[in-house]
């Protein structure tokens, strides 16, 4: 009879989470579509100024208008501000407690006003957080149990992703090895399903497809995969220099006090102007330059290398700039750009120094994307199969999984991190809640190769304070466990805390693991 009502339990949840999938596909379907044409009216009004000077005066005001709205939105909901991947990330921990209906349709209006403008911030994040909103807002509506909410929560941030990009399993794999790090079968149904539903939504009703449809035909040669490492080498330490960089600047915004810090997003909008002007194929969040590069690479010459390193220079410093200003908006795929930059450059480079053939440039543009995202999201898995998923073949998985194998090991001697999770680490987390509330809560804590629990029986591990360990998952079988039954590598710790101490308990048990 429990498990009969445990089964009922499961399958409404799922037709939840294929409710959130839905709704998650229409709300991020109008959010693509109104990017896609606020961009075109933005390129046009640019357009406009060549011919007409005065036009000028239309494109100022309408992006001080988008500024002081945007930022605005901001200054009454911080957590506005950004991607808002580091906030699902810290609801999922139990860490941070914000309202969806807010969040939902300021980051709505503000992301389409910011993004459209040509600005180098991109929309695959926003619409994580807008998918996750999505997925609380059900949970609330249905009255769902702290944990069901978590896992709704967790689809629709997977849904949102999935959606953006118009490929599901990668949503639910970034959920999964990064936002969530929880693989459980109750997570990862609910959260493919939900993808599916949304991808299927954007697709067919908005008719949106795949962001970065990029087709590549000729096999990269095993007899050249020396360069992929070399390749992996600089991805790495490119990637090193955007995190670093990314919180240095941030530095410069406390300097400037002449205006208040909800409109320092006024700044990059008004400084994108002489970029839209001059060079209107590079701004944006990065697919107008992805797909221009072809263009490049089918020409010779040391210029066009320097050329595409200065396009680098400018979209490396132009999107760290904007990001930091705290406009709603995103560097998902500003980080894919940067990196197709990068592969284009050292292609080019090999194709003039006679090192490599020039029509297999653009299976470096791929894989430097595969592994750029790799290195600073420290999402590999997530990756590859994003970049799978976009070009359709499968024929490419070793060299991607190479060159981002090669930058993650360059990553991990220079002591890098995920990028989220640094962002995570620096927010400020006032709506943070610590107190017992006396309401039961569980969180499942996965016990990975080198935990310093494993071979420990329950009752020589030190537990964190009104914590019940209730059921251990192993394998297929589900123990009830005793003082003595010991834990081993791949259990799955289903844990009883107290509501309120979820973040303090997540925290504690990665320590406890040593991971920490």
């Amino acid at each position: 009879m429990i498990f009969k009502k445990v089964k009922i339990s499961a399958y409404k949840v799922l037709m939840q989470a294929l409710l959130v999938g839905l709704l998650v596909g229409i709300v991020v379907g109008i959010f693509r579509f109104g990017i896609e044409k606020m961009s075109a009216l933005w390129l046009k009004l640019f357009e406009l100024t060549h011919d007409n000077p005065y036009w000028f005066v239309v494109v100022i005001v309408g992006l001080i208008l988008t500024g002081v709205i945007a930022g605005y939105f901001v200054h009454q909901q911080a957590h506005v501000g950004g991607s808002g991947i580091p906030e699902v990330k810290l609801q999922l921990q139990g860490k941070l407690d914000i309202p969806w209906w807010p969040i939902l349709w300021r980051k709505l209006l503000g992301g389409i006003m910011v993004i459209s403008t040509g600005i180098f911030l991109g929309p695959e994040g926003p619409s994580l957080q807008l998918g996750s909103t999505i997925g609380q807002g059900v949970g609330e509506k249905f009255k769902q149990s702290k944990t069901n909410s978590r896992i709704l929560l967790a689809t629709g941030a997977a849904s949102g992703l999935a959606a953006a990009f118009g490929a599901p399993l990668s949503g639910v794999m970034f959920v999964l090895e990064e936002v969530f790090h929880n693989f459980s079968s109750r997570v990862w149904m609910n959260a493919l399903a939900g993808a599916i539903a949304a991808d299927f939504v954007v697709s067919n009703v908005f008719g949106q497809k795949a962001v970065l449809a990029i087709p590549y035909k000729h096999t990269f040669p095993v007899n050249l995969y020396w360069q992929l490492v070399i390749l992996g080498v600089i991805l790495g330490l490119l990637g090193q220099l955007y995190k670093h960089s990314l919180f240095s600047f941030k530095k410069i915004y406390t300097h400037i006090t002449w205006i208040p810090r909800w409109l320092h997003g006024l700044i990059p909008l008004l400084m994108v102007i002489p970029i839209a002007y001059y060079l209107p194929a590079i701004t944006g969040p990065g697919h107008r330059l992805i797909f221009s590069l072809s263009g490049f690479i089918t020409k010779s010459g040391w210029n066009i290398v320097l050329l595409l390193i200065s396009f680098y220079i400018l979209r490396i410093v132009f999107s760290i700039f904007s990001y930091d200003s705290g406009l709603p908006s995103g560097i998902f795929l500003p980080i894919l750009a940067m990196g197709a930059v990068i592969g284009a450059s050292y292609g080019m480079l090999m194709v003039n120094l006679h090192l490599m053939p020039a029509h297999l440039v653009v299976n470096l543009i791929i894989f430097s994307m595969a592994g750029y995202f790799a290195v600073i999201i420290r999402a590999p898995f997530t990756a590859i199969i994003l970049i799978t998923e976009m070009v359709g073949s499968l024929l490419h998985l070793m060299p991607l999984a190479v060159v981002a194998f090669v930058g993650l090991i360059i990553d991990n001697l220079m002591d890098g991190k995920p990028i989220y999770g640094m962002l995570a680490a620096h927010m400020q987390l006032d709506d943070m809640t610590q107190d017992e509330s006396g309401h039961e809560d569980q969180i499942t804590v996965p016990v990975y190769e080198g935990s310093s629990m494993i071979d420990k029986s329950i009752s020589q591990i030190s537990w964190p304070k009104n914590t019940l360990v209730k059921l251990i998952k192993r394998g297929s079988r589900d123990i009830i466990p005793n003082g003595k039954t010991k834990i081993v590598a791949g259990d799955a710790l289903i844990l009883v805390i107290d509501e309120g101490q979820r973040a303090t308990v997540y925290d504690e048990m990665t320590k406890l693991q040593g991971f920490k």
